[in-house]
């Protein structure tokens, strides 16, 4: 059996190795030609599935590691009877933390106290709960929009849009629909942002097109909001260098990239492999784990402010502002260079680990300090309240 796969799955060749040959290829490089005798095709969002790709080919499973499939054309995978898996859920809740470090950085830097300030989360699938309850973790009065929730539940938890403009963040995690009862391409167009607070803040995690990003950058450079944080791009790997340069945080799509969800996506879709084609799953993702680099951590809390705390512990996991530095050397680079650096970033992404994985000793600590700390993922050893 031969398999293709996107070089940036990680353990892709350990796990599908068990199956048959794999072949890796850098996704945006993935072409009908290459594709052509593969039996299994392995994708992240980068790589394009459809007709032009795959028509003619011997591709009998298409699976991608992300948990948006907007890069694929499902109906005509359908029709042409390939079967189909992807990752839901696989990075919810690196996003939740990356959206946790956005979040408590913003604090620090204007002086805010997140606890008592507004969210509105809108899309509250894998990734928005996620988002949400750490956020409400974090003492913050969390609103809720998910239309296609709300027509199947009823729940009156989940609000109308209107009612979230009056947030001081505002954070999107829909898929990217471009048709349908509930659009999201351009959801947050110039009307969206023209009734949000002028002092409130937009976070796009989901994907690039949910934000008009022309609109965006006009919405900032006119102070009709003060600022956003951005980790995707309309016309990625290419992005609107006036726009990062305006947003608070920039990142190259990576909230998602913690080795944790990475490695979860290599899992679902190998053992959705597996189960087409009727074998037992031999590879097993929690061995393969390399140790955190930081499974212990000892912090001083008597006295100090809890978001400080908070922050310094989020900081020495992930630094948001490293990434954000990161891709800020883009813009002192000619254009044509650009693309390959957002991509470049990508590719060599370093490794970054849960907060699960570190456990925190604090001295000193409140109970409420302590439950922020658990809430938002990390385990607690020892602490000492007072």
């Amino acid at each position: 059996m031969k398999i293709v796969a996107d070089e940036n799955i990680p353990y892709v060749k350990d796990a599908f190795g068990t199956l048959g040959e794999v072949r890796l290829l850098p996704g945006r490089k993935m072409d009908a030609a290459a594709v052509r005798e593969a039996d299994l095709l392995l994708v992240r969002s980068v790589t394009k599935v459809n007709a032009a790709l795959l028509e003619g080919s011997r591709v009998r499973f298409v699976g991608t590691a992300t948990i948006g499939t907007d890069h694929v054309d499902l109906p005509w995978l359908q029709r042409a009877g390939i079967a189909f898996s992807a990752a839901p859920g696989s990075n919810a809740n690196s996003v939740g933390e990356y959206i946790v470090a956005a979040l408590l950085t913003l604090s620090a830097r204007h002086g805010w106290t997140l606890a008592g300030r507004s969210v509105g989360v809108v899309g509250v699938g894998n990734v928005g709960s996620r988002v949400a309850a750490k956020a409400a973790a974090l003492g913050m009065r969390v609103l809720l929009n998910d239309p296609p929730l709300q027509r199947a539940t009823q729940d009156a938890k989940y609000r109308p849009l209107e009612e979230l403009f009056a947030c001081d963040f505002i954070t999107l995690h829909v898929p990217l629909e471009k048709n349908g009862t509930d659009p999201t391409w351009h959801l947050a167009d110039a009307a969206f942002l023209g009734r949000m607070k002028r002092d409130a803040v937009l976070l796009n995690s989901s994907r690039g097109p949910v934000a008009d990003n022309a609109a965006l950058l006009r919405a900032l450079e006119e102070g009709r909001l003060a600022d956003a944080v951005l980790d995707v791009w309309e016309g990625e790997p290419g992005l609107n260098a006036a726009l990062l340069r305006r947003a608070a945080l920039g990142t190259p799509h990576i909230a998602g990239y913690s080795f944790d969800g990475k490695v979860n996506g290599t899992r679902m879709l190998y053992e959705a492999a597996c189960k087409l084609l009727g074998v037992k799953p031999t590879w097993d993702a929690a061995t393969a784990m390399p140790p955190p680099e930081t499974p212990q951590m000892a912090l001083q809390a008597a006295g100090r402010n809890e978001e400080e705390v908070l922050h310094e512990a989020v900081r020495r996991i992930y630094s948001i502002e490293h990434d954000d530095a990161a891709l800020r050397r883009l813009l002192d680079m000619p254009e044509p260079e650009r693309a390959p650096w957002f991509d470049r970033l990508r590719k060599e992404y370093p490794v970054r680990r849960e907060f699960q994985n570190t456990r925190v000793t604090l001295a000193g600590a409140t109970p409420s300090l302590a439950k922020k700390f658990a809430g938002i993922g990390f385990r607690l050893s020892i602490i000492n309240h007072q």
